[in-house]
Parts: structure tokens; C-alpha cells; sequence
């Protein structure tokens, strides 16, 4: 019996014992199931608040994006003095206001309104309306205009992100002072929209305002469109707007409210669930572990670890994937201005005694790169740039990737100045070598634009603009070379800015002229010919360079209305000198226009010239990246009739295939030999060589440039075809060109011999 006692004794404890394992297995393992649960649950959730944050915020942003591109032109003294009850300049409204806002902020509905809120000016649709059919819209926007009068509003308040973004302005500190402004979403006649209203104030002369300021309104719908940006701003690809709330497991759908408190619709997308590897494979997997035996506990454990450990992974492979560059591996654009905020920041903006260097970096000609040798060895050599660029620089040194062929590198240095200069000897001389791409060597230099805060900007969007604009100023010096920020750069890209306004306005109000030089002869002396040549007389800025304002109309996307307004008009004036030939130069963009070569067929027909009159001049620049449309562009004009010439030949690439595979009728030898024909034997040599091989290939030889007696004694003997400079005219109006014709006495200037160069001036010295 005691052995039977102690027998059941022990099975009783093994019992309990086994009993209450079981109990602290369920009970732990309930415990941990709700744990993994909740954290799964937590984690979707608070993704889901951020997304709705993201969006919240990008909405008031958005309300901020629309009054500061009412700024840009509300808050100027022409605004003030040019819109006014007694009388609007509608030009200057529909240019600055009406067009500018509408395609260049996409605002879909503009009106002005006078310091009684009394219509001035209504634009929608691309066009002007009365101003009456602002009265349509009074009732639906008058509480954000009360608002921006000052007044009481029943609509939502909205965080003023606009105001964040002018505290930083000294020039313009008493427009900020005097504006008003107020900025809202709510239903405009059934459509979501952006409703900003701000006051029309002087950016100057704070004395211009007399009394109340008028007021600039706009609305931006909340369209397809405008959804379609959002979500890509927002990294939210479903994002979507219907009437209708979207069901769906994976979505969340909340209703879009507006200020006014109405329901137009719901927002809906796809939510990033980070916590779905828990819910959906952690789960339950540990619970067929807790509902097991207790032997699969350890197996359990060790599985709810290592699947810890992959989402841990997974999550820092995540969010080093988002601040770098997929293909270099640096970090990227996000990456360097976080870490150029932090430092700003932590040195109370720059005040401490150091100063931060930001460098914009662009490898030089990189499209030649990738067009000749492929794609794949471009991004071998990004690859191997970044690379380099990362051994050559300090360890403290932050390198990133902006893409394309951008870099970007930011250090600190106690010394603006010096460290600026140090960077860019470290950052150039990575360059020094080739890089060896796939068994060849490819030698490339790079431009460099820095900036340096504090003394350049007091955030990372200030310091990082301010580099790309000296980047683009050492690139419009010739590249392979570092140019640091200065003031003058920026009232650059403002003067291109307002030039390019101005230049727009020209064009509209006919403002631009041709001017016609004289083309000579050299068999007979007498003007055979004029080249037709574009000026502008700029109201305030006096005579305007093309040399100045054709890239900016190549660049803006205006150089069709204008080329095509230059081959108009001087078609038109060929009727004047029915015995000219009239030379016209053409931009690369040209070329690029579907119907350039049925328009001049339509030009020469409508006006009665024969297309044989007429020379069309080509730089090399349409000829060194030829398409196929280009050749078969040429190869049209020239079979209707249109002569040809290779403009400005020998300052390019002055390949001979440009010679032998396009048919030119002339070759214009540029004025840099011309002019340098008396005093270097060199000049006299490459002229020789070009009339040589152009009369040989039967074309016709122009020198441009021909100022002397002596440059055209020269150009005579050495077999040019004809002679254009100031020695026979300038440029000159039309008219002028018809008086010169009547009163020219051809030159005619044998020559024997070949002229002696004339001594230069250090000869003559000697």
C-alpha cells in the first residue's frame, strides 16, 4: 500500500504538473497571440493615421501652392498701377494673370476684383470673359473673399501654410506686411475645388496702394488630374476620388469634407499594412504552436524570432531603399536635404562658426555618352563615378546621387571660402583619370555649382537652388569648371525670367523687327543678296541681343511662333528686291515641326516668290544629331526649290560628311577667320582649304565678316563667291536696304597677287 500511495502520489503530480502546463501554455500562449495581434493591428493603424496625415497636409500644401503663385504677380507695382477701375491693361492682365496662372499653375478660374469687390477681370478655359460672369461665382466664394478682406468666415480653419513660407523675406517684408489672403477647399457648384483669395499689393513703392487693395482670386479644381499628382507626391498610387465608398479589405475610404462641411465624395487607396506579416503568417503559425503539444514550443519560439528578425530586415532594407539611390547606392535628392536640415538646425542655421558647402555636380556632355556608347555603359559609368567621387572624398564628406547625371556633396568647413575651393579640387580631381567601362576608357570632366550657408541660404531648399544656378552658370561657361553662387546669378535667372515674359508679350504685340544685311558679289561688285536678321527694342531695356533672347525662346518653347514669324516676314519683304536672293537662318527646333516644309511651300505660293530666292542657313548643330525626320525635312526643302547654306562653317565639328551627304548650294565661312585672315597664316589657310573644297563640290563660298578693304581684297583673291559685313553695310531696316540699293556703286577689286598680311599690332610695335 505505501508503494501504491507513492506510486499515485506521483501521478497526481505529474497530472497537476501536466495540467498546469497545459493551462500556462494556453494561457501565455492566448497572452502572446493578443500581443502579436495587437502589434499587427497597431501597426496598420498607424500607418493608416499617417497616410491620412500625409493627406491632410498635402491638401493645406496644396491650398499654400496656389496663393504663392498668385504671389509671384500679385504682390507687384505693375499689378498695382496697370489694374485699376478707370482703366486695365488687359494685355498685361491676360499675360501676367490670366495665361501665366492658368498654364503655369494650372489655375483653372481667375478673377479680379476692385477694393468694393467689384468684378475688374474673369479668365477661365484659356480665354477672357466679362467680368460680369464673376457674378455666377459671388455667392458660392464670398466667405473666403471676407476672410481676405479681413472679415468673419464660416468655413473650416485651415493651419496658414502659406505664412510659413514668407518669413524669411526682407525685399518684399512690407507686401508681406500689407497682404491679405485667405485659401480654402470646398464645393464650387458641385466640384471639389482650391479657393484662394489674396490681396493685389505693390512689392516696392508701398505707396502705390491707395485705399483698400484689390483683390486676385483663383480656383483649382480637385480633378482627376489633380488626384493623379497628389498620389504621386504622396507614394500613394491608388489614391482615387468617387461618390461612391470603395469596400474593400485592403482600402481605406473616408470621406472627403470640405470647409464648407459638404460631402462631395470619398478618398480612397490602398494602405501600406506593415503589419500584415504578423496577422497573416506570424499568427497563425504561433498558433498551431500554442495549440500543439508543448514539445513544438522551442521550435515556435525560434520561428517567432526569426521572422522578428526578417521583418526587422525588411524594415531597414525598406527605409534605406527610400533615402538611396537605387542604381549608384548613394543616398539620394530626400536623403541630402534631411541631413542639410539637420545641420542647419543643429548650428542654429549656420551661426555657429562653420559653415556648410553644398555642391551641385553634373558630369559634362553625359547624353553624348549614352547616345554613342549605350545606355547600359551610361549607367556603368554612373556607377563608376560614384565610386570614384566616394574614395576622393573626405570621410565627413556627404555624397549623394539627385539622378540622371546629377550628383550632389555637402561637407562643413570653418572657412566658407577655402572649403569651397578644397571641395572642388577634390570633387574635380576625381576626374583626373579615365574610367575603364567594359574595355575602353571614357575620359569625362564635370561642373560644379556651390553654395555655402549661411551666406547663400538659410534652408536646404535656399542652399540647394542657389547650387543648381551656379551649376548652370559654369555650364553656360564652358563646363569642366566650378562656379560658386553669387547674387548676380540669381537677378540673372530673374533678368531670363522677366526677358522671357517681356519676349512673349513682343511676340504678341508684333514688337520684334528684321533687319537685312547686304550680301556682295565678288565677281561683280553689286549686293546680290541680304541676310535676314531678328532685333528687339525692349521698351525699358533698350536693344536686346538675339544672342540673349533666342536660347531663351528655344528653351521657353517659343522658338516656332518666332522661326515661323521670321520666315513670314521675310518671304513678305523679298517682294521688295525682286532681284535678291534672302537668306534666312533656322533654328535646330524648326526642324523638329511636323508641316515645316508644306509651310514654306504655303508662304512662297501665297506671296509670289520662288523658293530659288531663297537661302535657308543651317549651323552644324541640326546637322551633328540628324534623325531621319531631319534629313527628310532637308532633303524636301531642297527638292522644292530653297537653296541651302551651311552656316558659320569651321567653328564646329566641320565634318566633310555634312558636305558630301547634304547637297548645301553655299558655304558661309565664319567671321572669326575672316577677320584674322590678315594677320595669321593659319586663317588664310583654312579659308583657302574651305573655298578650295567647297567650289570643287560645286557650292557657292560666303564670307561673313569682311570689315576692311584688305578682308575683301583678301576674300576676292583666295575664290570666294560673295562677301557679307560691315565693310559694305551694317544690318538695316528694310526700307533703308531699298534706299541703299539705289544709290550702291559696285566695288570691283582685282587681284594679281596675293595681298601681304598686315602686321599685327605687337609686330608693328616691335
Amino acid at each position: 500500500m505505501i508503494l501504491g500511495d507513492t506510486t499515485d502520489h506521483y501521478d497526481g503530480n505529474l497530472r497537476r504538473l501536466t495540467r498546469l502546463t497545459r493551462i500556462a501554455i494556453s494561457f501565455f500562449g492566448m497572452v502572446l497571440l493578443a500581443t502579436v495581434a495587437f502589434a499587427g493591428w497597431s501597426a496598420n493603424r498607424a500607418a493608416t493615421e499617417t497616410e491620412r496625415s500625409l493627406l491632410e497636409n498635402a491638401f493645406n500644401q496644396s491650398i499654400a501652392n496656389v496663393l504663392d503663385g498668385q504671389k509671384s504677380v500679385a504682390w507687384w507695382d505693375e499689378a498695382v498701377t496697370k489694374i485699376t477701375p478707370e482703366a486695365i491693361d488687359l494685355d498685361f492682365t491676360d499675360s501676367n494673370f490670366g495665361v501665366f496662372l492658368t498654364e503655369t499653375y494650372g489655375h483653372d478660374e481667375v478673377y479680379i476684383l476692385d477694393a468694393q469687390d467689384r468684378p475688374l477681370y474673369a479668365y477661365s478655359d484659356a480665354t477672357r470673359h466679362e467680368p460680369a460672369e464673376f457674378e455666377k461665382r459671388r455667392a458660392i466664394l464670398a466667405p473666403v473673399i471676407s476672410e481676405a478682406r479681413g472679415g468673419a468666415s464660416k468655413l473650416t480653419a485651415r493651419p496658414d501654410e502659406f505664412k510659413e513660407l514668407q518669413t524669411n523675406y526682407k525685399v518684399l517684408a512690407g507686401a508681406v506686411e500689407s497682404a491679405r489672403w485667405s485659401g480654402h477647399i470646398f464645393s464650387v457648384e458641385g466640384r471639389y475645388a482650391v479657393v484662394a483669395a489674396l490681396t493685389i499689393v505693390p512689392n516696392v513703392d508701398l505707396t502705390l496702394l491707395k485705399g483698400p487693395p484689390k483683390l486676385l482670386i483663383s480656383v483649382v479644381y480637385i480633378d482627376d488630374d489633380y488626384i493623379s499628382r497628389l498620389s504621386r507626391t504622396l507614394l500613394l498610387p491608388t489614391l482615387s476620388l468617387s461618390k461612391e465608398r470603395v469596400l474593400s479589405g485592403t482600402y481605406v475610404s473616408d470621406p472627403f469634407v470640405g470647409d464648407d462641411g459638404g460631402l462631395v465624395g470619398y478618398l480612397s487607396w490602398e494602405t501600406r499594412r506593415p503589419g500584415h506579416f504578423l496577422l497573416a503568417v506570424i499568427l497563425p503559425l504561433l498558433a498551431c504552436g500554442v495549440f500543439a503539444t508543448g514539445m513544438f514550443c522551442n521550435d515556435m519560439f525560434a520561428r517567432l524570432k526569426l521572422a522578428s528578425e526578417e521583418l526587422t530586415q525588411r524594415e531597414a532594407r525598406s527605409r534605406h531603399e527610400a533615402k538611396h539611390d537605387a542604381l549608384s547606392g548613394l543616398p539620394n535628392r530626400q536623403n541630402m536635404i534631411e541631413n542639410v536640415e539637420a545641420w542647419l538646425r543643429a548650428s542654429d542655421g549656420g551661426r555657429a562658426g562653420e559653415h556648410a558647402i553644398a555642391a551641385y555636380v553634373d558630369i559634362d556632355r553625359f547624353k553624348d555618352i549614352n547616345d554613342t556608347l549605350g545606355h547600359e555603359v551610361g549607367d556603368k559609368l554612373i556607377k563608376a563615378v560614384a565610386r570614384r567621387l566616394k574614395a576622393r572624398l573626405r570621410t565627413n564628406d556627404f555624397l549623394a546621387r539627385f539622378g540622371g547625371d546629377e550628383f550632389a556633396v555637402m561637407c562643413i568647413s570653418s572657412n566658407a571660402q577655402d572649403g569651397a575651393a578644397r571641395l572642388a579640387a577634390r570633387i574635380t580631381n576625381a576626374f583626373d583619370e579615365p574610367f575603364a567601362i567594359d574595355g575602353q576608357n571614357i575620359r569625362a570632366s564635370v561642373s560644379i555649382g556651390l553654395s555655402m550657408a549661411p551666406e547663400h541660404g538659410q534652408t536646404a531648399d535656399q542652399l540647394m537652388r542657389h547650387a543648381d544656378i551656379a551649376l548652370y552658370e559654369a555650364k553656360k561657361q564652358g563646363r569642366d569648371r566650378a562656379i560658386a553662387f553669387s547674387a548676380e546669378m540669381a537677378q540673372e535667372v530673374e533678368t531670363r525670367r522677366s526677358i522671357e515674359l517681356d519676349l512673349r508679350a513682343a511676340i504678341e504685340r508684333e514688337e520684334l523687327r528684321l533687319h537685312y544685311q547686304p550680301i556682295v558679289s565678288c565677281r561683280t561688285g553689286a549686293i546680290v543678296g541680304a541676310e535676314a536678321l531678328l532685333r528687339w527694342r525692349h521698351p525699358m531695356r533698350g536693344d536686346i541681343s538675339p544672342a540673349t533672347f533666342i536660347p531663351i525662346a528655344e528653351v521657353s518653347g517659343m522658338m516656332p511662333a518666332l522661326g515661323n514669324w521670321i520666315i513670314e516676314r521675310a518671304i513678305k519683304d523679298a517682294k521688295l528686291w525682286p532681284e535678291l536672293e534672302i537668306a534666312v537662318n533656322l533654328s535646330p527646333v524648326q526642324f523638329g515641326e511636323a508641316d515645316f516644309a508644306d509651310r514654306l511651300e504655303r508662304l512662297t505660293t501665297e506671296h509670289g516668290i520662288k523658293p530659288e530666292r531663297i537661302v535657308l542657313e543651317i549651323t552644324e548643330g541640326v546637322l551633328l544629331e540628324a534623325s531621319d525626320h531631319t534629313k527628310q525635312v532637308l532633303q524636301s526643302i531642297q527638292a522644292m526649290g530653297f537653296k541651302t547654306a551651311l552656316d558659320d562653317f569651321g567653328t564646329g565639328y566641320s565634318s566633310l560628311s555634312y558636305l558630301c551627304n547634304f547637297k548645301f548650294d553655299k558655304i558661309k565661312i565664319d567671321r572669326s577667320f575672316v577677320s584674322n585672315v590678315s594677320n595669321a597664316l593659319t586663317s588664310r589657310t583654312i579659308v583657302q582649304s574651305v573655298v578650295s573644297l567647297g567650289r570643287g563640290l560645286g557650292m557657292s563660298i560666303v564670307a561673313e565678316g569682311v570689315e576692311t578693304d584688305y578682308d575683301a581684297l583678301m576674300m576676292n583673291h583666295l575664290g570666294c563667291t560673295e562677301m557679307q559685313g560691315f565693310h559694305f553695310s551694317k544690318p538695316i531696316e528694310a526700307a533703308q536696304l531699298t534706299s541703299l540699293l539705289e544709290r550702291f556703286v559696285p566695288r570691283i577689286s582685282p587681284v594679281t597677287e596675293l595681298p601681304q598680311m598686315e602686321p599685327s599690332p605687337q609686330a608693328a610695335s616691335a
